[in-house]
């Protein structure tokens, strides 16, 4: 994680030399190579920060929840179709899922 925020922080300095380097540049010489130059730069630092941003995004899709909530209720079901006890399968579930959410 702390390479993450690195990035952010570089990307971060980055537009803020960006926005004071171009201004400068404008009024410096009206040199528009520089001008071009620096927003290259700036739009570079903002494509490594949405590449990084998606990249590291450990939160998944919303419908994938779903889909596995769906599977999990199919087997739950399916065993209390086979003579399990409802209850104490969902209980079993919520301990699980209760651990899960300990570990991470």
């Amino acid at each position: 994680m702390t390479s993450i925020k690195i990035f952010r922080w570089a990307c971060a300095v980055t537009f803020v030399c960006g926005i004071a380097g171009i201004i400068v540049s404008s009024i410096a010489g009206n040199n528009e190579g520089w001008v071009v130059s620096i927003g290259l730069t700036t739009t570079a630092a903002a494509i490594v920060l949405i590449v990084v941003s998606t990249v590291t995004a450990k939160e998944r899709i919303h419908t994938f929840n779903e889909v596995e909530a769906e599977y999990l209720e199919t087997k739950i079901d399916e065993q209390v179709k086979k003579g399990a006890s409802e209850e104490e399968l969902r209980d079993i579930v919520r301990r699980a899922i209760a651990l899960g959410q300990r570990s991470a």
